[in-house]
């Protein structure tokens, strides 16, 4: 009786959840330990326990061989450069969530999106939270995205939104963005953990019993990341970021995750005045044509996805004013920089980069993280630590290892056949490069030794130092 009686006052014993992301306790704390917010944490009754009984199917099951897969076919957004990303185009029921920076273009790709998406047979609706309507019609006036089968609402209460729904029946839904949006029957401020899950799994379910395509728009983190519950990644079928320098014209779609294509794809777009536009070639951005070589720079190929790339890589050495040289990146990550003037120093016998300013960068606003850039970076620093510049027309591919080798790269044949169509000649790479393109000399090297004799003999020795070592 007494084990009874315990078991009974255990099962009604009060507990508390947070109101923001759900988390359960049986004790209040003033903080949620799940998402760190304060006064959050409520008391409500003890859970009852349920069984599901097995119920009615909405569809008998079928041999896979007898599913009818034309109903996934992709639709064009109209835009090449985002198809390319999605895997041919937006799959009616799919939902897609895209993430960037404040001002990054999110809501002037969509927009762009929107009208070349609709048609007679296909409308759009565009709901904004964070903007009026007037504010969104003076963009679409501006990069020419009017269609009258684009329906444009201004909502943030999520039954608002869903009455939108049945009234425009639209093809596509396009909301901006999903933190804005807020349901009265959930407790907590929109944008909060609680607010975003039932959102989008309020929209979710739309899509699917509709065969709606939706585009969410996510806010990140001040690191980066998709704002709000993980779960809301796990819980859509495309999960895409949009990456640029806001100083820069270059954007880039990348593929997060896909339920419908590869993962490894990327999508190209420069901002402007007038909008945004695809760029089916965009290596044009990343270089600097001169009549002349000019010391301190070196030319690469990166992979951004599946798509080759050739970029600018750009040093400058000065003598230091100060006792700590200076270190200055742009485009580049630091580390590798820092590991590249260490084996020069070490295993390319170049003593004069201790004790010099040091800036390093890209051209066009273009961000080199693979380790293939490797090579072009030393030799960049070299170039410029030696006041002699590489020969024209000449890329370096490979990653330099902290013994001075050259290691190989993935898809040296793919950024051998980008080079040559773009014109470039001569390229440096590491042993067994594959097929290489007809016309173009390709030179292996091992080690960084191999590498610096493409550089004039002094470059070999001791870089000159100021007026007296030029002399």
């Amino acid at each position: 009786m007494a084990a009874r009686t315990s078991r009974s006052s255990a099962k009604d014993r009060p507990s508390y959840r947070c109101t923001e992301c759900g988390w359960t306790t049986a004790k209040w704390l003033g903080r949620c330990p799940e998402c760190q917010a304060w006064g959050t944490v409520e008391e409500y009754g003890a859970p009852a326990v349920r069984t599901t009984a097995a119920g009615r199917v909405t569809a008998a099951a079928l041999p896979i061989g007898q599913v009818d897969g034309r109903q996934a076919t992709a639709r064009s957004t109209g835009v090449d450069e985002l198809d390319r990303v999605l895997g041919g185009g937006l799959v009616p029921g799919a939902v897609v969530l895209i993430a960037g920076e404040p001002g990054v273009g999110k809501s002037t790709l969509l927009l762009d999106v929107a009208a070349k998406a609709s048609s007679d047979e296909h409308r759009t609706l565009y709901v904004t939270g964070e903007e009026s309507a007037s504010q969104v019609r003076l963009r679409a006036d501006r990069i020419n995205a009017l269609s009258d089968h684009l329906y444009l609402a201004a909502e943030t209460d999520l039954s608002a939104v869903l009455g939108h729904l049945d009234a425009v029946k639209p093809s596509l839904l396009i909301l901006d963005s999903v933190q804005t949006v807020a349901s009265p029957e959930i407790d907590g401020a929109p944008g909060g953990m609680a607010q975003v899950r039932e959102v989008a799994g309020a929209l979710i379910r739309a899509s699917k019993e509709r065969g709606m395509a939706t585009l969410l728009v996510g806010h990140v983190t001040k690191d980066g990341a998709i704002a709000g519950p993980r779960l809301l990644e796990h819980l859509v079928d495309v999960v895409l970021h949009f990456e640029g320098d806001r100083h820069a014209r270059l954007r880039l779609v990348r593929g997060v995750k896909n339920r419908f294509g590869a993962t490894d794809e990327v999508g190209c777009f420069e901002l402007h005045d007038e909008g945004i536009t695809g760029l089916a070639d965009p290596s044009g951005l990343f270089l600097t044509r001169r009549a002349e070589a000019v010391p301190g720079t070196c030319l690469t190929v990166t992979l951004e996805g599946r798509r080759p790339l050739v970029a600018e890589v750009q040093a400058l050495t000065v003598d230091s004013q100060i006792p700590s040289p200076r270190r200055t990146t742009s485009g580049l990550e630091t580390s590798r920089v820092s590991m590249m003037l260490a084996v020069l120093e070490q295993r390319g016998r170049i003593s004069a980069l201790g004790k010099r300013d040091i800036y390093s960068a890209t051209v066009g606003g273009v961000k080199l993280s693979e380790p293939a850039a490797d090579l072009a970076i030393a030799l960049a620093l070299a170039s410029a630590a030696s006041d002699t510049p590489l020969p024209k027309n000449l890329v370096a591919i490979g990653e330099v290892g902290l013994a001075g080798e050259v290691r190989r790269v993935t898809g040296v044949q793919r950024r051998l056949a980008e080079a040559h169509r773009l014109g470039f000649t001569h390229a440096l790479v590491p042993s067994d490069p594959g097929k290489i393109p007809p016309g173009m000399k390709v030179t292996e090297v091992a080690d960084m030794g191999d590498a610096l004799r493409v550089l004039p003999r002094r470059s070999r020795g001791q870089a000159p130092q100021g007026e007296d070592a030029r002399r």
